[in-house]
């Protein structure tokens, strides 16, 4: 039968890609239920990537949860998908262990083992000699330890793919290959359009959702609609050496991160792979359709230095013969996380593609995250780290994509110590009072795109840091910034927030419908509110001012842009609402703290009282001679203001707010600070402290929500408040002042871990390291069950004395705020 004729008119899914990724998509939707689906091959399966991967299957080295249980569940699929399709993925639980040479590192994964170890993964840290029995092959000289996970191990990644896919066939998924897809079809569908079908080399098919699992190609075919997918091939190597006598199959992966390699053996030899430190992009300028089971020539200059690096850390292969030496393309994202979802701007459109080198250990998990998504409408994990609507258009030039992909791929075995950034691809966005921070001695650090001050290092002076797991000289620095807006006041730069305007006759009815709490009520007032699902999970935390009627300014988080701009959009429909992003035309600059008012008074002829201008007030006033937008409103947990103006006028205001400052105690603050204020005040941060499996009740939110009015999400909130969740987010702090967390710590209860800490930092005003944890109880989390609890929580492998408490620990009933 042609592929023409194996080709259906109309199917409900249609899977582009016939990778490892696209196979378990088809496979899982087919156990959803979902089985009138079809998978397009261009060529044959595997043939871009899959078929050329190394083949681990390794869970160890994420503080994510998603991407741990992703991880987690793979390796389980894997082992019982043989006695489903009747053919074996290859996996074999031969063990994986972690070298580790410096105490970097050793810190580090001391905190993602105990992490991971918490979600069910079994690691151990084991000494050189245990290492040394477990894979004699090494050199153990200079190595301080090792992880040891006993259930990880390998797998073959073409009988994965062919299982996979056997599977879905079997429950009646039609897989197709030889077929090309050229375009996807649409149709405008209220403010978004729409997926309707396919256009292929043999024929259209009618269809109501469209995944991208086209791999390396996934950037190009996302274009064409305008879906950014800022995937970019990259070279990969790895060699396999000739036989080496003695070496057992059954041994484990070992990997050196410091050296760059992993190792195992494969068919009699050893396989060296590498992750060098110098990468390079491939083919920049789009992957030929044509490529299939292609190799790339090495560059033996370039790595040969990498090689010798790694092989050394193995000296046995260094006397064997080399039997391939295999050069092949891998696509990296931006930030080495994948992307995964519905397209912002296409509705029906889904994208399962950079996968970073680990698409095989990933493809289980994602399989059934995707599968799961289309077949109810929703994620049932966390996924606002690894949606496609994070991606921003920036990220698709030619020329980020060749820095940032030599970048990220040069540093996926680099140690992740805190102080270590992403340099390529800086000052796409800059802040209209750039110049200014700089001046201030600001050191810089890349916020979406933005550049943004981390901390000041003071006027005319040159901020430098050392990356590290304790503390450094800048500390005081931030601690200053952080005392001056608890005592004083700070001036705090936020343009790069997401800034929309949305106007229209029925723009306040959307958005009412759209917010848990009332944003269309009086002109000139802020609300901070929650968008929800139909489930209750928390799509977007942000505010509404409402400037007018029909004139709305909504502002949320940087790293929620894309997400919570498609959001609004896919509640729009036919409504008359227009939405308007105005982050780049916008300055937003912050005055916070207790003398904040009396600076603002000194430039502005507006009356600011208490009673004039109450909390939660928003007023266009003249300051220093420029009409803004003046919002009482604050993120730290003191009297402030948000100051919105056009981009122009911001570096006059911000000298002025400067100059006449300065006899209130004034100080430019940095982001660092601003992130120690709010944990201390315990605000929330969407997409680091709460996240699409969350509800309003679980986060603490409920005062947020107006159950008087009509929203999505409404009823899953009445049913929380009968049958509350067993889950809470809650504020701890560690009694010891000295110890320091960065967010993934396991908080323990009675010597039981019963969750972790989703975010940190240190509260200097509270005097010690503070975050916001998820924990769970045996029933609903209260007050009295945090009480009568005796808590911990794990720094890198030392449990710490720690309180905690569901209601703020800085200035609980916010007098601070209302002064």
């Amino acid at each position: 039968m042609s592929a023409a004729q194996q080709l259906p008119a109309r199917a409900r899914v249609v899977i582009i890609g016939g990778g490892v990724i696209g196979t378990s998509i088809a496979y899982h939707l087919a156990h959803e239920g979902v089985t009138d689906v079809v998978l397009v091959e261009r060529d044959r399966l595997t043939s871009g990537t899959t078929w050329h991967a190394a083949g681990l299957m390794t869970c160890l080295g994420t503080t994510s949860e998603t991407l741990t249980n992703v991880r987690l569940y793979s390796r389980d699929l894997f082992a019982r998908l043989e006695a489903e399709t009747g053919l074996s993925t290859g996996f074999r639980p031969v063990g994986l262990v972690e070298a580790v040479g410096d105490t970097d590192r050793l810190e580090e994964y001391r905190r993602v083992a105990a992490f991971q170890r918490r979600l069910g993964l079994e690691v151990d840290e084991i000494g050189t000699r245990e290492m040394a029995d477990l894979f004699p092959h090494a050199d153990m000289d200079g190595l301080l330890a090792g992880f040891h996970v006993p259930g990880d191990g390998r797998v073959n990644p073409v009988d994965l793919t062919m299982s996979l896919a056997r599977g879905a066939r079997n429950l009646g998924v039609r897989i197709v290959e030889g077929v090309t897809v050229g375009d996807v079809v649409t149709r405008t569908d209220g403010a978004l359009p729409r997926v309707t079908g396919v256009r292929t080399s043999v024929g259209d098919i009618e269809c109501e959702t469209v995944v991208n699992c086209a791999g390396m190609w996934a950037r190009q075919l996302g274009e064409r609609h305008g879906v950014v997918i800022p995937n970019q091939a990259a070279e990969h190597y790895y060699l396999i050496t000739d036989t080496i006598p003695g070496l057992d199959p059954d041994g484990p992966v070992f990997e050196d991160p410091a050296r760059y390699g992993y190792y195992r053996e494969e068919g009699g030899g050893m396989m060296v792979g590498l992750f060098e430190p110098e990468a390079a992009a491939w083919s920049l300028d789009g992957i030929p359709e044509d490529f299939s089971f292609g190799t790339l020539p090495p560059d033996w200059e370039r790595m040969a230095p990498a090689l010798e690096t790694a092989m050394s850390r193995v000296p046995v292969t260094l006397d064997a013969g080399v039997r391939t030496f295999f050069c092949g393309p891998e696509s990296f994202t931006p930030d080495r996380l994948p992307a995964v979802g519905e397209a912002p701007g296409l509705q029906g459109y889904f994208v399962a593609a950079g996968l970073n080198s680990v698409g095989i250990l990933s493809s289980g998990g994602l399989g059934r995250l995707v599968a799961q998504w289309i077949s109810s409408g929703r994620p049932d994990v966390d996924v606002t780290g690894i949606d496609v609507a994070r991606f921003m258009p920036h990220q698709l030039h030619r020329d980020y994509r060749r820095d940032r992909v030599t970048e990220v791929l040069g540093k996926t075995y680099a140690a992740h110590t805190p102080g270590i950034e992403l340099l390529t691809g800086r000052g796409t966005f800059v802040s209209p009072v750039h110049d200014e921070m700089v001046a201030a001695g600001a050191r810089l650090k890349d916020v979406s795109g933005w550049e943004s001050a981390d901390w000041y290092a003071g006027d005319g002076r040159t901020p430098s840091v050392t990356p590290s797991w304790g503390r450094r000289p800048w500390f005081e620095r931030w601690g200053a910034e952080h005392r001056a807006v608890r005592e004083s006041v700070g001036l705090i730069d936020m343009s790069f927030m997401a800034t929309f305007r949305v106007t229209g006759a029925d723009a306040g009815a959307v958005l009412e419908r759209v917010s848990a709490g009332h944003v269309d009520g009086d002109v000139d007032r802020i609300t901070y509110t929650q968008w929800l699902g139909p489930d209750g999970g928390i799509e977007a935390d942000l505010t509404v001012t409402k400037r007018g009627e029909g004139d709305f300014l909504v502002v949320a988080s940087d790293t929620a842009h894309g997400h919570t701009l498609a959001w609004l959009n896919r509640q729009i429909g036919e409504a008359d609402v227009a939405v308007e992003d105005v982050t780049e035309a916008t300055g937003q600059l912050n005055v916070q703290g207790p003398r904040s008012r009396e600076v603002l008074a000194a430039l502005t002829d507006a009356d600011l009282s208490n009673e004039a201008f109450p909390f939660r007030s928003a007023r266009t006033i003249t300051l220093a001679g420029v009409e803004l937008l003046c919002v009482r409103i604050t993120y730290v947990g003191e009297l402030g203001y948000e100051l919105y103006l056009p981009r122009e006028d911001a570096a006059t205001v911000w000298r002025a707010l400067r100059e006449e400052g300065t006899a209130y105690g004034l100080v430019p603050v940095g982001l660092r600070a601003l992130g120690s204020l709010r944990l201390e005040k315990a605000y929330r941060d969407y997409g680091h402290d709460i996240d699409n499996t969350d509800t309003v009740q679980m986060a603490g939110l409920g005062f947020a929500v107006d159950l008087d009015t009509e929203f999505v999400g409404r009823e899953a909130v009445l049913a929380e408040r009968e049958m509350p969740r067993h889950d809470k987010l809650v504020q701890v702090l560690l009694t010891d002042p000295e110890p320091l967390m960065f967010g993934a710590e396991v908080v323990w209860r009675n010597g039981v871990a019963v969750g972790d800490v989703r975010s940190a930092s240190y509260g200097w005003t509270l005097g010690g390291a503070v975050g916001l944890a998820a924990v769970t109880g045996e029933g609903p989390v209260t007050k009295a069950w945090l009480d009568d609890g005796e808590w911990e929580v794990d720094v890198a492998g030392t449990r710490v004395p720690a309180t905690v408490s569901i209601r703020p620990m800085y200035d609980p009933t916010s007098a601070r705020v209302k002064a």
